[in-house]
Formats: C-alpha cells, structure tokens, sequence
C-alpha cells in the first residue's frame, strides 16, 4: 500500500532514502511525534480553516469538521485495525468498535490537526479507494499509495510522504536466495499485487515468467508460502515484519543499479479542484522532518500486530 504499493506497496526505515529529504524538503505504516517548530509554522499559515470558501471551489472539503481517511485497515505498518483505543490510534467510522493504527494514520493525524479537523478512518478495499474519493465517501485516501500518471488523470496528490524501494521475496532455501540482480530471476514465476507498481514493476525481468497478479500482499505471501511461485515483489520498507512473521522467508534487497528503478513514493490522495487544501497539506507534511518521520516508522514498525 504504496502500495505502490501503491497501495502503495506500506519496515526499519531503511527505505527512507535521501531522495526522501529531497523531494520533500522535510516530506506509505510510536505514538505520533510531536511537530517542530516548522510544522507549528506550517500550521499557523494554514490560519484560514479547511472548509473555508475559495476560487477552486473547496469549502466542501470536510465541511462537518471531519477528515474522513480510506485506507484498507489491513496492511501494515502502514495502516491496521485495532479492538482497543490508543494515543496512536483514530475511530473506523464504518467498522463498529474498531480503531486504525499505523504509520498512515500518524501522517494523517497530523495532517488533520494542521488543518484543525477530527481524523476518522473508513475502511474500505484498496480497488475501491479512488471511486470513495469521487463519490465523496472519503475526504483523502492515506493508505500506501502512489501517485502515477493513471491515478493523477483522476485525482490530484500532494508531495510524498514516503519513499522506499522495492525488492524480491523467496522461500529459505530457494535456489534464487542468493540472487544478486533482478536479473537472476529470469524464467522465475513472480507474483505481484493488482493494480500496483508491486506487479507492474516485474516486467523490469528480462524473460521471467509474469504470474496474474493478486489482490493483497497477504495473498503475495500466502501464494509464496504455497510454492504457488518462485517469488513475490515487496517494498523494502516490510521487510523486517514480514521476515519477523514469516521466518521461513527471505527478503532479497538489491544493490543500486541492480535492483528495480522504480521508487515507491506514497503521496495523499484528494479530489481533483482543492488545489488550496494540497498547498496547505504539503506545508504540513514539509513540517514533518526526517527523524520524525523515522522516529514514527519505527514506532508503528514495532506496534503492528504479529
């Protein structure tokens, strides 16, 4: 999820890249870390309330106060559900008694809070986020994803908030464990996810054998662990929870130049026309430094459920 995983596909940070500092200037899952002064400043600009009226025509965007967030609640550390309430958690508002966790949800919640608004999650399926967004189901989509040519001739995106790499996911003692280049997986079964950069990324394999790809990246490792294919696509960023809950796993990361060009930038995602309301998101999430960013991986890394 960012997901892209795109979905955004959401993880120690070592993804974080110093592209990372670059294109954010600052800018996909503990507790939220508190602003620095930068993100106090981003957020006294935004004097003017979310729901004001303006020239783009935004004074519907969460007019009742309320930031209503789509995310799948299922791919974590990037977004999960809880039973319990926590500090790090917000409300599912179409799921009874259930509270959203996650790296997503701390961006979110601060994103919210510079906007002077009250976070809600909904939690809906990842092929079903951009129609919520158009029907006005959801307010943004915070959930791992993307922003790619496709999606933006539909919706319009702020600057990333993170950015990761991808790699490739074996069984221990698979006969490509010790693969070295994407390359050595030419005539492999490589398995991807629907709709995301986790699949659309294996045709960067010269020869390798392109499985249909499935809807989650719970159904990536279930396939894998089945011997269903010789590997799966993941973003980097999961590889610690993903080896720590399947130890029978290896997680393959590649060195530049001999990995996948694609990076996985995870933006938030708006309906298009509130060109102010992405203005004065990307000035809060500008206020969000790198260690701070760091500091709330690492956190929601050690929070996610097993």
């Amino acid at each position: 999820m960012t997901k892209f995983s795109d979905n955004v596909s959401r993880r120690s940070f070592i993804t974080l890249s110093s592209g990372l500092a670059a294109a954010l200037g600052l800018v996909a899952c503990g507790g939220p870390a508190a602003q620095d002064s930068g993100a106090d400043d981003a957020a006294a600009d935004s004097s003017t309330d979310a729901t004001t009226a303006d020239a783009d025509g935004a004074s519907s965007f969460a007019a009742d106060g309320t930031l209503r967030v789509g995310m799948e609640a299922a791919y974590a550390p990037y977004n999960w559900q809880e039973t319990a309430e926590s500090d790090t958690t917000i409300p599912i508002e179409n799921v009874s008694g259930a509270f959203a966790d996650g790296y997503d949800v701390q961006i979110a919640k601060q994103v919210a809070e510079g906007l002077g608004l009250e976070p809600v999650a909904v939690k809906l399926e990842w092929d079903g986020l951009i129609e919520a967004l158009g029907n006005g189901q959801i307010d943004v989509i915070i959930a791992g994803m993307t922003a790619t040519p496709e999606r933006e001739e539909s919706i319009d995106f702020t600057d990333p908030y993170y950015v990761g790499t991808y790699g490739l996911m074996v069984q221990k003692g698979s006969e490509y464990e010790g693969a070295t280049s994407i390359q050595d997986f030419k005539g492999a079964a490589v398995l991807g996810q629907k709709d995301t950069l986790l699949d659309s990324v294996i045709d960067e394999i010269e020869g390798v054998n392109h499985l249909n790809p499935v809807p989650t990246v719970p159904d990536q490792i279930s396939n894998l662990l089945a011997g269903s294919c010789d590997a799966i696509t993941f973003d980097t960023g999961n590889i610690d929870s993903m080896t720590e809950a399947h130890p029978e796993l290896v997680g393959i990361i590649f060195e530049e130049g001999k990995g996948f060009s694609e990076e996985v930038p995870v933006n938030i995602g708006l309906s298009k026309g509130q060109d102010d309301v992405v203005e004065k998101m990307n000035q809060i999430l500008a206020g969000i430094d790198e260690a701070q960013r760091q500091e709330i991986w690492a956190a929601a890394v050690e929070r996610q459920p097993e």
